[in-house]
Parts: C-alpha cells; sequence; structure tokens
C-alpha cells in the first residue's frame, strides 16, 4: 500500500538553525532594477506607449494599401504547436474540420447552426471610407494643400498605399524622414476618427440578432490591432454577436489567410462557411478559400461584384433562408462543367411497299 502522507510529514518537527556563515564573508549586494524601468520595458514589450491614449501599433502603410489575396492555389498559413511547426492549407481544414457523430445529428434537425459567417471590417460594418477620406483632408488642412475633388483620384486615396498616394497621386514630394512623419501622423488621425464611430452599417445589428437567434457563430477580420477593434465594437454594442476575432496580432499575411484563421476559431470547415466583403479581391479570397462570398454594395459598383454569391445593397435585404440557398447546390461536382444530355427521339421507320407489277 503507498503512503498517503505528505513530504512535509517526514521533515522533523524543529526548525533547523540558521547556517553559521564566517564574519568575513562579504555579500555582494545584488541591484534591483527600478520599477519605472522595468514598467517601461514592459509597456515597450506589449507595444504601448506611456500615454495609453495613443495606441498606433499599426502601421499607415498596413491601412492604406490593397492587401494581398491569398491562397491562389489553396495555399494556407503555418502555425506552431508543442510538436513543431504545422502547415495548414484549405484541403487540409476541410478535411480535419469534419464534424463528429453528436454534430451531425444535431445539424441534421438544426442545419443553420452547421455554417459559419465571416465578417470583414472595412466597410462592411462599418463605413471606413468616409472615415479615411476624412483623415486625407484632415492631414491636408494641416499642411496646407487641398485634396482635389476627381471622384477617380479620390478612390485612390480609399484603396493606394501612403507611399503611392503622396508621392504619385498628390504630388507631395517629400524626403525621407519628412514622408515618415506624414505617414504617422496620418495613422494618429485615422485612429482618433475611428474611435469616435458610434453606429455600424445600416441594418448590421438586426441581421445579427437574426443570426444570433439561429445560433450560427460569427467572426470579424481586420488589420488593425485587436485593443482599438474590441473597443470600438464595445462603443457600437456589436461585440457580444461574434465568437471570435482576427486582428493584426495573429499575423495573417493575406486576406484569405485571415478568411482561414477566423474558419479555425469558429471550428468550421472553410467550405461551410461565408464571408461578407465589399471588394472584389475579398471575394476572389473567399473563393480561393472554398468560402461562399456575399457582396455589400457600396463603396464598389455591383458591376464589380459580379462574382460574388450573391450581392446585397443592405444586411436588410437578408434573412437566413439566403445562407440555405447559398449551400442548396453544394455538392462535389458543383461549378464543374458538365455535357448536358438530351433524349435522342427515335425516328420512325418509313414503310416501303414493294410492289411487283
Amino acid at each position: 500500500m503507498e503512503c498517503a502522507c505528505s513530504y512535509s510529514s517526514l521533515l522533523p518537527l524543529t526548525s533547523p538553525s540558521p547556517p553559521a556563515f564566517p564574519s568575513n564573508l562579504k555579500l555582494l549586494r545584488v541591484k534591483r532594477l527600478k520599477s519605472q524601468n522595468s514598467n517601461l520595458l514592459i509597456r515597450k514589450g506589449c507595444g504601448s506607449e506611456e500615454n495609453s491614449n495613443k495606441r498606433y501599433s499599426v502601421t499607415p502603410d498596413k491601412l492604406f494599401q490593397e492587401e494581398v489575396i491569398g491562397a491562389e492555389y489553396g495555399e494556407g498559413f503555418e502555425t506552431f504547436r508543442p510538436d513543431g511547426p504545422l502547415k495548414v492549407d484549405v484541403d487540409f481544414l476541410n478535411d480535419r474540420l469534419q464534424t463528429s457523430l453528436l454534430q451531425r445529428v444535431r445539424y441534421a434537425m438544426k442545419p443553420d447552426e452547421a455554417y459559419g459567417l465571416i465578417f470583414s471590417w472595412e466597410n462592411v460594418l462599418v463605413d471606413t471610407s468616409s472615415v479615411k477620406l476624412k483623415t486625407w483632408k484632415q492631414l491636408a488642412s494641416e499642411e496646407g494643400r487641398d485634396i482635389p475633388k476627381d471622384r477617380s483620384l479620390q478612390r485612390n486615396l480609399l484603396h493606394g498605399s501612403a507611399e503611392h498616394v503622396f508621392n504619385k497621386v498628390l504630388l507631395w514630394e517629400k524626403p525621407g524622414i519628412e514622408l515618415d512623419r506624414l505617414k504617422l501622423r496620418l495613422s494618429e488621425l485615422y485612429h482618433g476618427n475611428l474611435l469616435n464611430l458610434s453606429e455600424p452599417m445600416e441594418g448590421l445589428k438586426e441581421w445579427l440578432t437574426a443570426v444570433s437567434t439561429a445560433r450560427i457563430p460569427c467572426a470579424v477580420v481586420s488589420s488593425l490591432d485587436r485593443t482599438n477593434l474590441v473597443e470600438v465594437l464595445i462603443r457600437m454594442g456589436l461585440y457580444k454577436y461574434f465568437q471570435a476575432i482576427v486582428t493584426e496580432e495573429d499575423g495573417m499575411e493575406s486576406m484569405a489567410h485571415r478568411f482561414l484563421s477566423a474558419a479555425v476559431k469558429l471550428d468550421r470547415k472553410p467550405s461551410m462557411c461565408v464571408v461578407f466583403e465589399d471588394d472584389p479581391r475579398g471575394i476572389t479570397a473567399a473563393h480561393n478559400c472554398t468560402m461562399k462570398a456575399t457582396a455589400l454594395i457600396g463603396s464598389h459598383p455591383a458591376y464589380d461584384l459580379v462574382q460574388a454569391d450573391l450581392a446585397v445593397s443592405s444586411f436588410n435585404e437578408l434573412s437566413v433562408i439566403n445562407l440555405r440557398r447559398l449551400f442548396a447546390n453544394r455538392g462535389a461536382t458543383f461549378m464543374d462543367l458538365e455535357k448536358q444530355i438530351t433524349e435522342k427521339t427515335l425516328q420512325r421507320r418509313k414503310l416501303r411497299v414493294d410492289t411487283i407489277f
């Protein structure tokens, strides 16, 4: 029989006498780090400065540019596990994220719960185009310049990188140090305007409420940092609707990688997810991940979004039945070219009578 007594009970009851050190022994005095220096070191390691009101951990190049689509050939991203790195791609997730027996039984009774919804942050949850345009106008006003009212030029302001806009669109020829200052100021103004947002897109709350009632998990993806994104979601009353958030801290390199990361966090196969996007590039990224794409008409015209599985002008046009219709024709040979088989009717034989004269 094993002994159930603790290790402390095996020690003697009397405390041992302290060891006698020689009187001439000199102990070195260890200098402790000052609390201010250690706190500063911790703040820098966490990506925050002394002023907590200014959190600009995302560079303007990441915010003001067209992101890489990704997953053109079904490739994914690399994640790390205790047993080593693990490469995750589209086929791997569709194969590994299979439903168990109990889940299949539940999804047979409640098929809506098998889906996963992934929302892009920009121009889907909030109108970020107006925020970006306002930011450029504020920066131009501070520099004593004007923003042209040409629509094509303003579109380049919304979708081009900061360096491209400064050098090629606005023609602000600045040296490298001055250009970095403008980029930093642009990021500060954008985050300041972003934190003032309080209203989501029209009909979004009603749609998320209906989805939540149907117990469909939702995720939001963005290139923003998690702190600012969560703060804005809480202010708008949307944070409670999302079960997963993919931000800059996740280290995803493309739009498709963010969608795949959101599918993993939702525990849904990519082929069972629906992406809500406003950008044709995001729709392409969703299709590269074998996901369905619902386009929100607004920042891009409808003729640029024809590749989407469904296009709406507002969330008020959506219902849960639309999700079922997206997967109604899902199958192994769906979207494959097939020859149409026509029934061949037998030709009637002509009766010929040989007459003997």
